[in-house]
């Protein structure tokens, strides 16, 4: 097989988040999923199939290219949401394809009415509105203006949702920050109400809020990193157990859905004293034996975890020594009596009784999950486990 690494993709994992992240939101509230970012890594053309096996017919992105990979491999019945970048030039084909996207903007507005007037057919939008984070979205000051245009055009526009985003939910620093927020959605979302726009629906939750800010689920919940198996911060996951009654850090009922893996390529032994790899960044003490990888940095796995990162072999986890690569990192495997050529290494995932998992792989790296998660390039194989 003509790759280097590869990875797994645990359909009874996610299958198994899925449920919980439903139950958290209750049975009256819509799940969509957020697939920006290549699906976290995991592949936008493997996770599509996946989710919709699930039940899964709603999900997000973040920019039009993203949106055309969803549209060419999801079913009939499923939709495909933009959440943020879309030229102009890309709206005749969005509304074509029955593709909703945001408007956070009165240029982008105005554009979408055009297009769908060129279209001869309504433009699906959800309204991104302006509450604290100060990154995209109309402002209450500009309440009037929106409204009449919305009401106006209202056979041109199909508003979907009413949206906006929090900065920072995942942190109880921002607790008053997010409560403002919360309170200014309300406010501009029924002043629109109140004056003539008739929403499909309100949505303003992503993982974070999911989980900490039950007020914010309304109509429809935007998970992501969530149904990947990760807890968007330790904070989170605390405040979880602590309100559920659980007692220990392993009542997890996320799971991690992606493994990485690749083997051994050479295995050979150097003599004490001598320097490995790249200049002096590692010196052997002792007769080692060490293992080089078919994986370095342009893989993902970071440049930072040079001496510092840890893989899987023999189900022992055994230290990255030397300076990783671009294209190779060293391992000692020195404790891992009869490693040969061509054994599996987990880089992150499960082997025997032991397991690397993204969030301690990350925090090496002071990268937060989701950084790893993207990094992962898209050329490297993915394998659906059931």
């Amino acid at each position: 097989m003509f790759h280097s690494s590869f990875i797994e993709i645990n359909k009874s994992a996610l299958r198994s988040n899925l449920r919980f992240l439903k139950r958290l939101a209750g049975p009256d509230v819509r799940y969509c999923s957020v697939i920006k970012g290549n699906a976290y890594g995991h592949g936008i053309e493997h996770f599509i199939p996946l989710a919709e096996a699930c039940n899964i017919d709603l999900f997000a992105v973040h920019s039009a290219d993203e949106a055309l990979r969803a549209h060419m491999v999801k079913q009939d019945g499923s939709h495909v949401m933009i959440m943020g970048m879309i030229d102009d030039n890309e709206l005749d084909w969005a509304i074509e394809n029955d593709i909703s996207f945001y408007v956070f903007e009165f240029e982008r507005l105005e554009a979408a009415i055009k297009a769908a007037q060129l279209q001869k057919k309504r433009a699906m939008i959800h309204v991104e509105l302006e509450t604290g984070m100060n990154r995209i979205g109309f402002h209450w000051e500009d309440r009037n203006k929106l409204k009449k245009i919305l009401v106006d055009h209202a056979h041109l526009l199909q508003v979907k949702g009413i949206s906006t985003h929090y900065a920072g939910a995942e942190s109880i620093a921002n607790y008053l920050r997010i409560q403002n927020q919360i309170a200014n959605f309300n406010r501009f979302q029924w002043y629109l109400r109140k004056n003539g726009v008739k929403p499909e629906m309100c949505h303003t939750a992503c993982s974070a809020p999911l989980i900490s800010y039950p007020q914010t689920r309304m109509d429809m919940v935007r998970v992501g990193i969530a149904q990947y198996g990760y807890w968007p911060s330790k904070e989170t996951y605390m405040q979880y157990l602590t309100e559920n009654g659980k007692k220990r850090m392993t009542d997890n009922p996320l799971r991690q859905i992606i493994s990485w893996k690749t083997r051994i390529m050479s295995i050979k032994t150097v003599k004490a004293g001598e320097f490995i790899g790249y200049g002096t960044a590692y010196q052997a003490t002792s007769q080692t034996v060490i293992a080089t990888v078919p994986v370095g940095y342009s893989h993902g796995f970071n440049r930072s975890l040079s001496n510092l990162g840890k893989v899987l072999i023999q189900g022992r986890r055994v230290p990255v020594v030397g300076t990783v690569n671009m294209n190779m990192l060293i391992a000692d495997v020195s404790h891992c009596p009869g490693v040969k050529r061509g054994d599996e290494v987990v880089l992150m995932g499960s082997q025997k009784n032991n397991r690397i998992t993204v969030s301690s792989f990350s925090d090496l790296t002071r990268n937060v999950n989701y950084e790893t998660l993207v990094r992962l390039p898209r050329d490297i194989p993915r394998f659906i486990l059931d």
